[in-house]
C-alpha cells in the first residue's frame, strides 16, 4: 500500500471503526496534556483489561498482561507471548513530552498592578505563537509533607485561563523589525495570572491577594512552588478540522498520538508469538536525558527484571533479548504542507492521508545524529505492511541542508535493538496546535499491531 491514498479504502462500517477510534485519540489528548496524565489514563486503561503491575508479581509466563512505571513519567505495558524472552520482544517505543512552558520555581510577582507568573519554555518551541492564547496550568504540587496536589485550571468551562499578552501592531513597529526568533524574548513569556488588590495593603497588594487565593483554593503556598511541576499548556479540546471533520486540531499530536496508538496496539493485540511492549518515555524534546529519558537505565532495568521472573536470568540471556528484540520507534514525521512547499523535498516527504510513515533514517544534514535502518529491515517492514493491508509511506524530515531533527531511535539502537522511525505525519509541529490526518492515526494503529504481531 505504498504511497496510496488511504481514504480510498473506508467505507461503510470500516469508516465508522476509523471516526470512532479517532474519538477514542480525541478523548486522550484532550485530557492527558503532560507526562503524568499520560502515564495515569495508560495505567488506568490497562488495569481495567486485567493488567497487574510487574513490580507486584513473583512470576512471569506466556499469556500474561503486566504493567510498569517509573517516577510517574514513563511506562511500559507488556504482552507476554509464547516465544522465549532470549529470542527478542517486539517494541513499540513513543514519547509523552510536548514542547510547553513551565512555571520557574520562583515565579510570582507584580508589576504595574498586574501579577505574573515566570516560565521557562520547554522544548523546541516557535516563541511567538505561544501569545495571546488561552493557556492552561496541568501539574503537581508536592507540599514539605509529601502530600502531592494534582493541578488542572483552564479546561473546564467554570475555570478562568492565563494569557501571555502582545503588543498592539499600532505601537509595534519596533518590535516587528526583529527577526522571528527574536520578536518575542522568552524572559517575556510570563503569564498574566491577576490584578484585584488585598485590600489595606500598600506593597505587592495584588500579589498577596493571589496568594491568599492559592492558598484558600489549593492549598499552595508561595514556598510551594520551588517543589512544584507545572506545566503551561494551551486550554480546550482537540478538535475536528476541516469541512469533512478529516483531521484533528489539538496540542501534543507530537508525539501523543504515537503514544496512544502504540499503547492500544499493545492493549488490544490477541495471541501474541513473541511477547509485545509499549514503551512511553520522557524527555525526548531536550534530548531524552535524566531519569525519565530514554538513555536512562531504567528500561534495560525493566526487561532484566521481566527476564528474572520469566524463571532463568543471566546477562547473557538479557544481552540476546536485547540483541534480538525489534522496535518502531514511534515517533511523528514532518507532513508536507503546501504553503511551505519549499521546506520539503516532494518525492521523499509525509503526506496527509497516506498513512503510517517510515522513516529509515533521521538526524540532521550528513545524517547526524541519526538511527539508519537496515535494509534487510525495511524488506521485512513492508512484507507485514502490505500483508496486512497497511497503508504507508516513507519520508525524511525537509530538505537536506534545511536542518533535520532526531527521535528515540538512535538511543535503542545504541543497546543493540533493531529499529526504524515508525508514526505519523504532523502539520505545525511543535506549535501549539498540530494537525493529523484521522485515517493516518488509524493505520498507525493497525500498522502498530501488524508489527507485533507478525515480526
Amino acid at each position: 500500500m505504498y504511497s496510496k491514498n488511504a481514504w480510498n479504502k473506508y467505507s461503510g462500517k470500516k469508516l465508522e471503526n476509523l471516526f470512532g477510534f479517532n474519538e477514542d485519540y480525541k478523548n486522550f489528548i484532550s485530557k492527558c496534556k503532560t507526562e503524568r496524565e499520560c502515564v495515569a489514563y495508560s495505567v488506568e486503561l490497562a488495569k481495567k483489561l486485567g493488567y497487574q503491575d510487574l513490580k507486584e508479581v513473583t512470576s512471569v509466563k506466556a499469556g500474561d498482561k503486566l504493567y510498569v512505571t517509573n517516577r510517574g513519567k514513563n511506562i511500559c505495558i507488556f504482552q507476554i507471548g509464547e516465544d522465549d524472552l532470549e529470542n527478542g520482544i517486539n517494541i513499540l517505543g513513543a514519547h509523552i513530552d510536548s514542547p510547553r512552558l513551565d512555571i520557574k520555581q520562583n515565579p510570582v510577582y507584580e508589576k504595574n498592578d498586574f501579577v505574573l507568573l515566570d516560565t521557562h519554555y520547554y522544548g523546541g518551541i516557535v516563541k511567538y505563537q505561544w501569545v495571546a492564547l488561552p493557556l492552561a496550568i496541568h501539574g503537581v504540587v508536592v507540599k514539605k509533607d509529601g502530600e502531592v496536589i494534582n493541578v488542572v485550571i483552564g479546561e473546564d468551562d467554570k475555570d478562568p485561563v492565563l494569557v501571555i499578552t502582545d503588543l498592539l501592531p499600532h505601537l509595534a513597529q519596533e518590535k516587528m523589525q526583529k527577526s522571528g526568533a527574536k520578536v518575542i524574548e522568552g524572559e517575556d513569556l510570563d503569564l498574566t495570572v491577576s490584578s484585584i488588590p488585598l485590600s489595606d495593603e500598600e506593597k505587592d497588594a495584588c500579589k498577596k491577594n493571589l496568594l491568599k487565593l492559592l492558598n484558600e483554593k489549593y492549598n499552595i503556598e508561595e514556598e510551594d512552588f520551588l517543589s512544584s511541576e507545572l506545566e503551561i499548556v494551551p486550554a480546550g479540546k482537540a478538535r475536528d478540522l476541516g469541512f469533512d471533520a478529516s483531521m484533528v486540531l489539538g496540542y501534543g499530536h507530537d508525539d501523543r498520538v504515537c503514544a496512544y496508538t502504540s499503547m492500544r496496539a499493545v492493549l488490544d493485540a490477541k495471541m501474541l508469538k513473541k511477547t509485545a511492549c509499549a514503551f512511553l518515555v520522557d524527555k525526548e524534546e531536550v534530548g531524552s536525558i535524566g531519569a525519565t529519558g530514554a538513555q536512562s537505565k531504567w528500561f534495560e532495568n525493566v526487561l532484566a527484571e521481566l527476564l528474572a521472573k520469566s524463571g532463568n536470568f543471566s546477562d547473557l540471556r538479557l544481552r540476546k533479548m536485547i540483541e534480538n528484540s525489534k522496535m518502531l520507534s514511534s515517533d511523528v514525521s514532518a507532513g508536507y504542507d503546501p504553503l511551505y512547499a519549499s521546506a520539503f523535498e516532494a518525492k521523499n516527504a509525509a503526506y496527509l492521508g497516506k498513512g503510517l510513515t517510515f522513516n529509515k533514517y533521521t538526524g540532521s544534514r550528513g545524517k547526524s545524529g541519526c538511527n539508519d535502518a537496515s535494509a534487510e529491515f525495511m524488506a521485512e517492514i513492508r512484507k507485514v505492511m502490505d500483508e496486512n493491508d497497511v497503508n504507508f509511506q516513507t519520508a525524511e524530515l525537509g530538505r537536506i541542508d534545511l536542518g533535520g531533527g532526531g527521535t528515540i531511535a538512535y538511543i535503542m539502537g545504541n543497546m543493540g535493538l533493531t529499529v526504524i522511525d515508525a508514526g505519523v505525519p504532523v502539520l505545525s509541529m511543535h506549535a501549539p496546535n498540530e494537525v493529523v490526518s484521522k485515517v493516518d492515526v488509524f493505520e498507525a494503529y493497525k500498522g502498530y499491531i501488524a508489527f507485533i504481531k507478525n515480526i
